[in-house]
């Protein structure tokens, strides 16, 4: 144990430790004084000398100043007592990441099994459930984005969230790439250093606003890591129709769609992100390819140094005010007077 740089955690928490004493202070020899009255009226001075001749004055006293004591200490473990240091390296420390999750009906493809958002679901859970070290969190987009998910360290309340995503969660159909980058920034936590967005798409973006609005936010410190979910060559898009039997989903001239990776908008929304592009992959390889990238971003961020954190102390504090409580309780107010 070291007693460099000492300091409190929470410092506005001092004041009780200074008010509240003082408050019991006034508030002791308020009964005390009543207490005198009280006495007073019940019987002659003579008489009460020698009612009181065990109470004694002292005894009462130390009590007194333990109890003073004891809320002095409350206040002190309450600001966070802090001495030592302790060093953190970056990659443990985590970060803020917000997944961005297309819901279209394009995602319904099956160029990759079972199908495109049924891949890009496994591979998120499999990310935060065995690499995740921060706070995650969830917007799902089509033509409109929503957040499903705020930022937490809850994984279980993530992992609902995300599993209950499907091509209907978003009632605005279309592919609105910029609108849903927009909701991410705002999700993110605007005092954090590090605004990481991981979006998995298929890259339609039929709005065509991604790019200027990740190079809009990439001024606002918002870092795009963008994995390609599905493939070059793409596949048909089956859907359920009103009467619960699958159907290829047609355009308006009745062609049936077919749906494409597109890996050329999604390296642009990148690049001007200062993030990178990775394929999503037939086993979800892509977000462990992101969070290699993003480990690398934030130790060039960093300079490679971990961080140093003052080393919580309250406990002793605590112990303080335990001890004292007790020795208070064992302390009379009563003196031996010879026979």
């Amino acid at each position: 144990m070291t007693f460099s740089n000492p300091h409190f955690g929470d410092p506005v928490w001092l004041w009780l430790a200074v008010l509240g004493p003082l408050a019991l202070w006034a508030m002791q020899r308020y009964s005390a004084r009543a207490r005198t009255r009280q006495l007073a009226r019940i019987a002659a001075p003579a008489i009460l000398a020698r009612l009181t001749a065990s109470h004694s004055p002292a005894r009462r006293l130390i009590k007194e100043i333990l109890l003073l004591l004891a809320i002095a200490g409350i206040g002190i473990s309450l600001a966070r007592p802090q001495w030592g240091e302790e060093s953190v390296s970056g990659t443990l420390l985590g970060r803020d990441t917000v997944f961005v999750f297309d819901c279209s009906r394009s995602m319904l493809a099956a160029d990759v099994s079972p199908t495109r958002i049924d891949r890009a679901k496994l591979a998120v859970l499999d990310y935060v459930q065995n690499l995740g070290r921060g706070r995650v969190g969830l917007v799902a987009f089509a033509g409109q984005a929503f957040l499903q998910c705020p930022l937490t360290y809850d994984y279980n309340a993530f992992r609902d969230a995300l599993l209950s995503l499907d091509d209907r969660s978003i009632p605005v159909p279309g592919t609105d790439v910029g609108r849903a980058l927009d909701e991410g920034f705002r999700a993110m936590d605007k005092t954090a250093r590090e605004k990481v967005v991981v979006l998995l798409t298929d890259g339609e973006d039929l709005e065509k606003s991604g790019i200027k609005t990740a190079e809009k936010m990439a001024r606002e410190g918002l870092v795009v890591f963008t994995v390609g979910v599905g493939t070059s060559a793409g596949a048909e898009i089956q859907i359920v129709n009103e009467q619960g039997r699958p159907e290829l989903l047609r355009d308006r001239k009745g062609d049936v769609v077919h749906s494409r990776l597109d890996e050329t908008t999604l390296r642009e929304i990148a690049r001007v992100s200062h993030g990178a592009y990775f394929p999503l992959g037939p086993m979800g390889e892509g977000l462990a390819q992101v969070r290699l990238a993003g480990e690398t971003l934030h130790s060039s961020a960093s300079g490679g140094n971990g961080r140093k954190y003052g080393v919580d102390r309250f406990h002793v504090a605590v112990a303080a005010v335990l001890l004292i409580l007790v020795t208070e309780s064992l302390v009379g107010t009563r003196r031996r007077i010879p026979v």
